[in-house]
């Protein structure tokens, strides 16, 4: 940390889950505990069967990151940008954490559910918006410019990641000196891709997660404490 002076980190579910937000792939996470659940964020399904929006739509009225707070990892990323040496505060997470933490270099690369958007026009609104017409009893909230399908502004199975937010995120890995990969199996891809280009480009790897990844052997430090009292350490290190 002393000597890094370009500093990139990608985040995982493992970072939120301090915060009572549940991981998806860990021993107890949401797909691993209840596989069926994986239908309601491949695109393909959501689109053909009208009863898995449905399902969709409960899930969202009852996500914990209506309530969540930021815990000690988000704001000690929020203290590292704050160093003035952070690149960019790239997650795979959809909860606006980060940015609740006082972050502001996020790339959302798998988007938000602070945000519903439809599948036809492309129409933005505010997530709380279609949850209050869930809740008056509309299950499958319909778009109200064009009627099209509603989902949230998240990326699902099938669904391509938005490409200048992935350009900005290989850019800022390719650049720079030192990569953080935060909470993260590094499993999925292309999020996965940027710490192995970061890493072939030069820069020191460091792996903080608490199940294993693909590129631990690849790295120059894994550290497998609790996210919440590591990163501060880490980041006062600086």
């Amino acid at each position: 940390m002393h000597s890094s002076e370009r500093i990139a980190v990608l985040t995982g579910a493992g970072i939120s889950t301090e915060s009572g937000i549940p991981d998806f792939r860990g021993p107890n996470g949401v797909w691993t505990t209840t596989p069926e659940k994986m239908k309601l964020v491949n695109i393909e399904d959501y689109v053909r069967d009208p009863q898995v929006r449905v399902a969709a739509w409960q899930e969202r009225m009852n996500h914990p990151a209506w309530t969540a707070h930021p815990n000690a990892g988000h704001l000690a990323l929020a203290d590292l940008e704050r160093g003035g040496n952070l690149l960019a505060l790239m997650t795979q997470n959809i909860d606006a954490l980060h940015q609740a933490a006082g972050s502001e270099r996020v790339l959302e690369l798998h988007g938000t559910i602070h945000q519903a958007k439809c599948l036809s026009c492309g129409r933005r609104t505010r997530m709380q918006e279609q949850l209050e017409r869930v809740s008056a009893g509309d299950p499958d909230p319909a778009c109200t410019e064009c009627g099209g399908i509603q989902k949230s502004a998240t990326v699902a199975f099938g669904e391509q990641l938005d490409p200048l937010v992935l350009e900005t995120a290989v850019v800022a890995s390719s650049a720079c000196d030192l990569f953080l990969a935060i909470g993260t199996s590094l499993s999925v891809q292309p999020a996965a891709l940027l710490a192995e280009e970061a890493h072939h480009r030069g820069a020191l790897l460091v792996i903080v997660n608490q199940g294993e990844t693909p590129l631990d052997d690849r790295a120059d430090a894994v550290l497998g404490d609790p996210i919440g009292e590591v990163l501060p350490r880490i980041v006062s290190a600086k």
